[in-house]
């Protein structure tokens, strides 16, 4: 398998006798070089010795030497700065584009890295390498863990980013998409970023010191005041309630005002095995209380300082009407629906922690970056079936940091089985 001999030539897990060409020229591998997972080589800026003379250039791995002209590389001129062709089998010269024969490795994976790889690829246990992580020392998990909460923010902030281009620049608007998707608190995170973009944030701006009509804007937006929105269970209720009616008039009157496009399908909404407190109705009428105090805008949310400050800024209750409702005509027990203090970690974790690191790398402020990784390991970690079972290996996750380090190990390591770009699975490889 070729990207285990990949895995070799990165690690430099190389035999103990001295290397040679297939041509009988010694061989000192003094930097393997870059890992490239592009197009182009294996391998960038190695530093190999060959026959007394130092080399620095590109490495090109493969299975057998015959793969280099399977793949087209003896006339793609992006390989005419390799200066070592290392093969499993070697089975033909080469030659790059420019006519230069190559000189060639053959280096063979050792058995145990084979049979440890099959044991990890063969087990359907989570996570894979379980049996190894108690002997892994304290730096080395330290330190993946935060080159993978690197990576998630990274990543993260990316999606942020993404949303600022589309919308001309506008941090507000890009702010509100990315509150907006994680109110959807998973299930509805689509149709709630949908409806982020299409909700008219210059038509609310006119009414935002008017609840009902921010009520009005936010769900009829969101499609939800047609009566064949409402669930099968409550629609003969909802067709006579006095609170309904009167939002879908108001509704009616701010569409045809702003000249508002169609609302959402009601279709794209959610409801099967969800809680009552995420319906989508209720976490957008708590939006709607948000914006209307106008306490978690992106100025705010910036200069917000502490766990607390943040908790405070995203504190939101819906109007008095949804305080004894979870769905149009139907009463239910007087509650506050206050967004709670866990739903609250939640958004500062999904929406504030990318969006303080998007802002640092768009204007090269490394203190915003840094405030979201102080935020981070200041707020609890979330509380998962990911997390239980990393936890009952004996990782030890006392924030939110740890949390999020571990998510993006599980989705782009272990769902990916790339055990062997993951430091836990060089550990386990390597060992006897």
């Amino acid at each position: 398998m070729e990207k285990l001999l990949h895995y070799v030539w990165k690690h430099r897990m190389l035999p103990l006798g001295p290397l040679t060409t297939t041509g009988g020229q010694t061989v000192e591998v003094i930097d393997p070089g870059l890992h490239n997972r592009d197009s182009g080589p294996d391998f960038f800026n190695a530093k190999v010795r060959i026959g007394g003379t130092m080399w620095v250039g590109n490495v090109e791995i493969h299975l057998r030497s015959s793969d280099w002209q399977r793949h087209g590389h003896q006339t793609d001129a992006a390989y005419n700065n390799v200066i070592l062709h290392v093969v499993e089998t070697a089975d033909a010269e080469v030659t790059t584009a420019d006519g230069k024969q190559l000189p060639q490795l053959c280096l063979s994976v050792p058995d145990s890295v084979r049979q440890h790889y099959a044991e990890l690829c063969r087990t359907e246990d989570y996570p894979r390498c379980w049996r190894i992580i108690p002997s892994v020392s304290a730096l080395t998990v330290h330190s993946w863990m935060s080159a993978l909460l690197a990576d998630r923010l990274t990543e993260r902030a990316r999606r942020c980013l993404d949303w600022l281009q589309s919308v001309d620049g506008d941090w507000e608007r890009t702010l509100f998409i990315a509150l907006a998707r994680n109110f959807g608190f998973g299930l509805n995170g689509d149709a709630f970023e949908a409806w982020g973009r299409q909700l008219p944030l210059y038509a609310a701006a006119k009414h935002r010191d008017d609840l009902f009509q921010l009520e009005a804007l936010f769900l009829g937006t969101a499609g939800l005041l047609r009566l064949e929105a409402v669930p099968p269970t409550s629609r003969e209720a909802a067709a006579q309630d006095t609170y309904f009616l009167r939002l879908q008039k108001e509704w009616t009157y701010l569409q045809h005002k702003f000249q508002l496009p169609e609302p959402m399908e009601s279709e794209r909404w959610r409801y099967l095995r969800l809680r009552p407190q995420n319906f989508p109705h209720l976490r957008i009428v708590q939006l709607a209380q948000l914006y209307h105090r106008a306490t978690a805008g992106f100025s705010q949310l910036m200069k917000a300082t502490s766990r607390e400050a943040f908790h405070a800024a995203l504190d939101t209750a819906p109007s008095e009407y949804w305080q004894t409702h979870y769905l149009f005509g139907l009463e239910s027990k007087p509650s506050a629906k206050h967004l709670t203090e866990a739903s609250r970690d939640l958004i500062i974790i999904n929406t504030v922690c990318p969006m303080l690191f998007a802002y640092g790398e768009a204007h090269n402020d490394e203190a915003a970056q840094e405030r979201a990784v102080s935020l981070l390991e200041e707020l609890r970690p979330e509380q998962n079936f990911i997390i239980r079972q990393w936890r009952q290996c004996g990782i030890s996750v006392g924030s939110a940091a740890d949390s999020q380090a571990l998510i993006q190990l599980k989705r782009e390591y272990c769902d990916r089985k790339d055990c062997l770009h993951c430091r836990f699975g060089f550990e386990y490889l390597r060992q006897h």
